[in-house]
C-alpha cells in the first residue's frame, strides 16, 4: 500500500508540529479519498483515568474526516471548515495505546462535502469512535494559497 504524506502546519492543534500542546499527527493518503494516521494519546489528554477525553476524540474525527477531502497535492489542497459533526462514542478510547485513525471522503456537491472518520484500537482493529461530518470549502478570498509555505503548510520529513 503506497502512502502519500499530507502536509502539516506549524500551529494546528491536530497536525501543528510547533504547537506545544498539540497532537502532532502525521496524516497519509492511502488511496484517493482515504487517509490514515496513528496516535498514542498521552495522559494529559485524558478525561476519566485511562480514557482519552471526548473532546479530543471529536477533534481527531473532525480533522481526519476533513483531511479525506484535502487530496495529496500540497500545492493545491482543498481547505474546508466543519459545518456539522456527529460523533458516536462506541467504547472508551484509551490513552497510552496505539490508535489507528481512518478518514473516508463521501459525496461532494458544489462547495459542500460529506465525510466519515473512525478511531480504532490498532491491535484489535476494534472501532472505538466514529463520526460523520459535513465540510464546507473555505472561500478563495479568505485564504492566500500562494503563501502556504510562509504559513508553515508543507510536507515535513518524519
Amino acid at each position: 500500500m503506497s502512502k502519500i504524506k499530507q502536509p502539516n502546519s506549524r500551529h494546528c492543534f491536530i497536525c501543528g508540529l510547533e504547537n506545544p500542546i498539540g497532537l502532532h499527527l502525521h496524516i497519509y493518503e492511502t488511496k484517493p479519498g482515504i487517509v490514515e494516521s496513528q496516535y498514542i494519546a498521552p495522559k494529559h489528554f485524558q478525561g476519566y483515568p485511562g480514557v482519552l477525553h471526548g473532546g479530543i476524540v471529536a477533534a481527531i474525527i473532525d480533522e481526519i474526516s476533513g483531511r479525506a477531502h484535502m487530496g495529496s497535492d500540497p500545492m493545491n489542497p482543498r481547505f474546508m471548515f466543519t459545518g456539522k459533526l456527529e460523533v458516536k462514542y462506541r467504547k472508551n478510547v484509551p490513552i497510552g495505546k496505539m490508535l489507528k485513525i481512518v478518514g473516508k471522503a463521501g459525496k461532494t456537491k458544489r462547495n459542500i462535502a460529506e465525510a466519515w472518520a473512525g478511531i480504532y484500537d490498532a491491535e484489535t482493529n476494534e472501532l472505538l469512535a466514529e463520526g460523520t461530518a459535513m465540510h464546507i470549502d473555505v472561500a478563495q478570498d479568505q485564504f492566500d494559497v500562494s503563501r502556504l509555505d510562509v504559513l508553515g503548510w508543507k510536507v515535513y520529513p518524519e
